[in-house]
């Protein structure tokens, strides 16, 4: 007998060899028709392999992600065999799951696939689906499976065998369909009842430009079409609410080939909208004890090598800039954090002097490849919120909790209310690309963990997500769709004092070394700017939005009005303009609302001679007549308050 050992902490014993699907039968037939794949002893696995030993059993179900994974790779191989019916010869590269659905690259040797025919090939999906075919895994040696994919003439897996290791290749077959994979797969293709194919794209095999390039097709299934079709009504509302899009309409950005690939243009509103972003979190900072600093764009090579960036960030920098003096090289800075360490070095500090908070908003050079832009989350030149905290050892923890209160405090007043607090820690197995000694490393993943308890956060562990230099707590946070972003980070990092040789006296009159701590809680100004944009949907809160308020004269004979109650709003630091054009007060209303102006002010003769301004609120319509003193009031009432977007 072996024992089993639930993620509720139940132990039950069961004959060796018993299989997951066995045990989610023993408990009830109702969870092992919503079991897609079992978690033993943290690895995934098919529900149909023999359990011999004893361990820990989670049973993997549609809301677990690791079983949304499973079906979808599943969905994948079901894919490629109906292409393999409706296209004779077709051959595979690779099927992943994806965060949302699947791929499969291929080679239709000639042929072609256009948006036309997906729903051919979707239609041949759900005919396999229905004949309800199970997943059978079975080992062969590495000769057989070169064997049988010579005699298939697919040389895209013959290269994938190549550098596999003979003991380690498993094929799976469903139907009348085998594939070269490690799986694991869900029971059987009746699970899969919805399905969607999306998109097509191309593809280099194995993401070489010199190879072949190949035809990647992109698809997402559900276990119901009711699931199907919200998801479909969700990536709907998504591109309305692409920032790229909202972006252009709401006039914040623009890009430039002639400036650069990845460098975006802040227009003036869009400006503005940083500088008060910007504000809000400076406010904070000093109230916090944090002191401003400022470094230059680039530094000299040494100063990264040193940091240890150079290694490991070389390649996805810009080169290195060569001067007039011989040998001398500069570069773009990567980071910010080499900079603030020798901001710190440039006086002795005491024990008493603890902790030391320095805070900038820098901007940072990465060299992101082409394919990876993706309008202002991936970018070539962005601004970090960065702040580095010099502290001593018995700080470290009260330190921690404080930076973690100055993000919280950051998603309320933006309505981020939704999110779980990352712990990302060391690969357990892979140490070679991470500096410093395991003591420090120690030190460091329990002061997070320890805070992060503290805090009584909603926590995840991630192995092997730590920065080279030191584990962190990263803030994913869902967006108004439900999508997961990864925004603020916390840092904890005993590596750079010693590389830079950082010191304080301490109380005992021997010098030691502060422990840094490095924290973002936008992380990247631009990726921040374009999660808000998708959040709210370009409806920002009043206190952050450019325009707060739209003047709307009837006419030219209430042009003199308008810039006295714009002139008065002004002076009240209210952000108002006014629509003066000689267009229907209609069309004036309704471009209005689509700019997404929380206020607007129609002024007509009526308004002026009993001196009101008639309200109109975006999205909700009129508000009635008021006095002008008494929409400011409600303005600044409603600023203050950092109401959520409406």
């Amino acid at each position: 007998m072996i024992n089993i050992t639930l993620p509720d902490g139940a132990v039950r014993q069961y004959e060796a060899g018993v299989t997951a699907m066995d045990v989610a039968k023993s408990i009830s037939e109702g969870l092992a028709r919503k079991v897609l794949a079992a978690k033993f002893n943290g690895q995934v696995t098919d529900t149909s392999r023999p359990i011999t030993t004893d361990g820990t059993l989670q049973l993997l179900t549609w809301t677990d992600t690791d079983g949304k994974a499973t079906m979808w790779h599943s969905s994948a191989h079901l894919m490629a065999e109906a292409l393999e019916a409706l296209y004779p010869g077709v051959k595979f590269g690779i099927g992943p799951a994806i965060e949302n659905g699947f791929y499969y690259d291929i080679d239709l040797g000639g042929r072609s696939i256009s948006d036309e025919d997906l729903q051919k090939i979707s239609d041949k999906m759900a005919e396999l689906a229905k004949q309800n075919s199970t997943f059978e895994r079975r080992e062969v040696s590495k000769a057989d499976a070169e064997k049988y994919f010579t005699e298939k003439n697919d040389e895209y897996k013959l290269d994938l065998i190549k550098d596999l290791q003979d003991g380690t290749i498993t094929f799976y077959t469903q139907g009348n369909f085998t594939d070269l994979c490690r799986g694991p797969h869900i029971p059987s293709t009746g699970v899969i009842k919805a399905i969607k194919l999306t998109n097509i794209a191309g593809a280099y095999w194995r993401g070489n430009e010199k190879n072949k390039m190949l035809t990647r097709i992109y698809g997402i299934t559900f276990p119901t079409q009711k699931e199907l079709d919200e998801y479909l009504a969700l990536v709907e509302e998504a591109k309305k609410r692409d920032h790229r899009k909202l972006g252009k309409e709401l006039e914040l950005f623009t890009f430039s080939e002639k400036v650069g690939l990845g460098l975006p243009l802040w227009l003036p509103k869009g400006a503005m909208l940083r500088e008060r972003l910007q504000s809000f979190l400076q406010k904070a900072q000093i109230e916090s004890g944090y002191m401003p600093v400022v470094t230059p764009h680039i530094g000299n090579k040494n100063l990264y090598i040193t940091s240890g960036h150079y290694e490991k960030y070389g390649k996805d920098s810009f080169q290195p800039i060569h001067t007039p003096e011989e040998g001398e090289e500069f570069m773009l800075k990567p980071m910010n954090c080499p900079h603030h360490c020798e901001i710190y070095k440039s006086s002795p500090k005491s024990y008493k002097d603890l902790p030391v908070r320095f805070a900038e908003f820098g901007t940072v050079y990465r060299y992101e490849q082409h394919g990876e832009l993706h309008g202002l989350t991936r970018v070539r030149g962005f601004t970090q919120d960065d702040a580095h905290l010099f502290c001593r050892p018995d700080q470290v923890k009260e330190e921690f909790c404080k930076v973690i209160d100055l993000v919280l405090y950051v998603f309320q007043s933006l309505n981020f209310t939704d999110y779980t607090a990352q712990i990302s820690l060391r690969d357990q197995e892979d140490r070679a690309k991470y500096i410093g000694t395991d003591e420090n490393w120690n030190l460091a993943e329990q002061a997070i963990i320890e805070s992060a308890a503290e805090k009584g956060l909603r926590t995840v562990v991630e192995y092997g997500e730590a920065a080279f230099y030191g584990p962190k707590l990263d803030f994913m946070v869902k967006d108004a769709l439900g999508r997961k972003w990864q925004l603020g980070t916390i840092q904890v990092d005993y590596n750079l004092p010693e590389r830079f040789e950082l010191e304080y006296v301490g109380a005992d009159n021997q010098k030691h070394r502060p422990v840094m701590i490095h924290r973002a809680p936008f992380g990247s100004l631009e990726r921040f700017i374009a999660v808000l944009i998708e959040h709210c949907g370009g409806k920002f809160p009043l206190w952050l939005t450019p325009t707060q308020v739209k003047i709307l004269p009837i006419s030219d004979k209430n042009q003199a009005y308008a810039e006295k109650v714009a002139e008065l709003l002004k002076n009240a630091e209210i952000r108002a303009e006014i629509d003066d054009r000689s267009e229907k007060i209609g069309k004036k209303i309704r471009e209005t609302e689509l700019a997404k102006i929380p206020y607007m002010l129609v002024l007509g003769e009526k308004e002026m001679t009993e001196s009101k301004v008639a309200v109109r609120r975006q999205a909700k319509g009129d508000l009635g007549a008021m006095d002008l003193e008494q929409f400011i009031a409600l303005v600044k009432e409603e600023v203050v308050s950092r109401r959520p977007f409406e």
